[in-house]
């Protein structure tokens, strides 16, 4: 049966659609370029709601239930956390749930977390009515798919994208139908000498043939604008920015060597330009899935020379990694870190790899420090660091006592704060000898 193309008509305003949210439901919400601002703000003005839980990973834009104002009305719950979530979470006004990103859509797919309605952004439905979430899958998927209520922005500028990203246009509750530019997130800024040194040690470890996994901001962009002398590159990613798209079209990624999805970037969400959105569109070669398949270890370590890229906010000296939070402030989340090192880790030749400016406060802290602050959040064990990399240099801590972990950071430590951590080091009980 040919779609009936004039779905258009069935369209309702933004606040006759969120009409349908009650009092003390669950509701996800769509996040990064997918956020789906008109309906967030038409929910945030209905009075009469209490108690809405609105589950999310990291959301863009206006975010206007993150206002005080909004405080017994609307109980966030990040799953990852943005800036806007930041300072709610602080104060008690909102809440973080420390999760893989792989086992998060197996919170509403299980009923762990039972979702009363999902709040999405997706592509116009095509002549078979079908619609997808555009430029985030993640858990997006999982919750479309087991949630009784959906409410959608139907956005004539979303990107429609290939993999698994449909959602049946008669699933959908009810819409609003809008044709506005996507939210734009230019991530990092101007690469700083500390960046571009991190970006060169990082790109003489990966390996033609190598199998990418990345975030975005600074050292990434500083990281993937390096590789244009390297061959047969392939991205299997829970996300990327636009470097990628430089990549692709200078031939240097071709995704010719990878076992899972062979020939297809595979991604579970994109932020970035509109280029990026451009390049995704339509485009058969980036494969959009869940996060749970994106992120299985089990799959990742199947492609060869796999060379994980992530941050951190501290490490102290025995190579545990805090990457969430700044003491007890939440500042992002555990996303998929520990997904990819150790899938890395188990991939043929792969290298998983922390890359962590030295310094922070503009060198007034060291990020390599002998114990972690309390309250800090170990997202990746030291059981499961390998690669460290600052802008002093690289160190394998794979395989090293305690002792020999100790010395290497302190090898790639900042100079002014290398004396200090050595005599932190001779101190702590259980690295001295004898």
């Amino acid at each position: 049966m040919k779609f009936d193309p004039a779905w258009k008509s069935k369209a309702v305003s933004a606040e006759e659609a969120v009409a349908l949210i009650k009092s003390g439901m669950k509701v996800f919400i769509h996040g990064a370029a997918a956020t789906p601002t008109p309906l967030l703000v038409s929910l945030c003005k209905r009075q009469q709601l209490e108690n809405v839980y609105l589950y999310h990973l990291h959301v863009s834009g206006d975010i206007p239930f993150a206002d005080p104002s909004h405080k017994g009305r609307f109980f966030s719950i990040s799953l990852f956390t943005g800036v806007a979530l930041r300072k709610p979470i602080e104060e008690g006004r909102a809440d973080f749930m420390p999760i893989f990103l792989a086992d998060i859509p197996k919170l509403f797919s299980s009923g762990t977390t039972r979702l009363d309605a999902a709040i999405v952004q997706l592509s116009p439905p095509d002549g078979h009515g079908l619609c997808t979430l555009g430029t985030s899958v993640d858990a997006a998927k999982a919750a479309a798919d087991s949630a009784p209520i959906i409410i959608a922005e139907i956005n004539d500028q979303m990107p429609r994208t290939h993999g698994n990203t449909v959602v049946r246009f008669d699933r959908i509750t009810s819409f609003i139908h809008t044709n506005r530019p996507l939210i734009q997130d230019h991530h990092g800024s101007e690469e700083t000498d500390v960046d571009a040194r991190i970006g060169e040690i990082i790109a003489d470890l990966i390996e033609d043939g190598a199998t990418l996994q990345m975030g975005v901001g600074n050292i990434p962009n500083a990281v993937l604008t390096r590789l244009f002398d390297k061959h047969e590159l392939g991205i299997h990613t829970e996300m990327f920015s636009d470097c990628v798209v430089d990549l692709v079209e200078a031939g240097v990624v071709t995704n010719r060597l990878k076992k899972v999805h062979p020939g297809r970037i595979t991604t579970s969400f994109v932020t970035g330009s509109q280029r990026l959105f451009d390049f995704v569109h339509d485009n058969p070669l980036v494969e959009f899935h869940p996060c749970d398949r994106t992120n299985d270890t089990a799959l990742i370590r199947q492609n060869d020379k796999v060379v994980a890229i992530n941050s951190a906010l501290e490490i102290d000296l025995s190579g545990q990694v805090c990457a969430d939070s700044l003491g007890h402030r939440i500042y992002s989340g555990i996303g998929g870190q520990m997904d990819f090192i150790h899938g890395a880790a188990l991939s043929k030749g792969g290298k998983p790899i922390i890359a962590i400016q030295s310094t922070a406060a503009k060198g007034t802290v060291s990020r390599i420090v002998s114990e972690l602050k309390p309250g800090c959040g170990v997202v990746t064990t030291r059981g499961h660091v390998h690669w460290v990399v600052t802008e002093f240099g690289a160190v394998n801590l794979h395989g090293k006592t305690l002792r020999e972990r100790g010395e290497a950071l302190i090898s790639i430590a900042h100079p002014d704060y290398r004396s200090g951590l050595t005599k932190a080091l001779a101190n702590i009980r259980h690295f001295t000898i004898g």
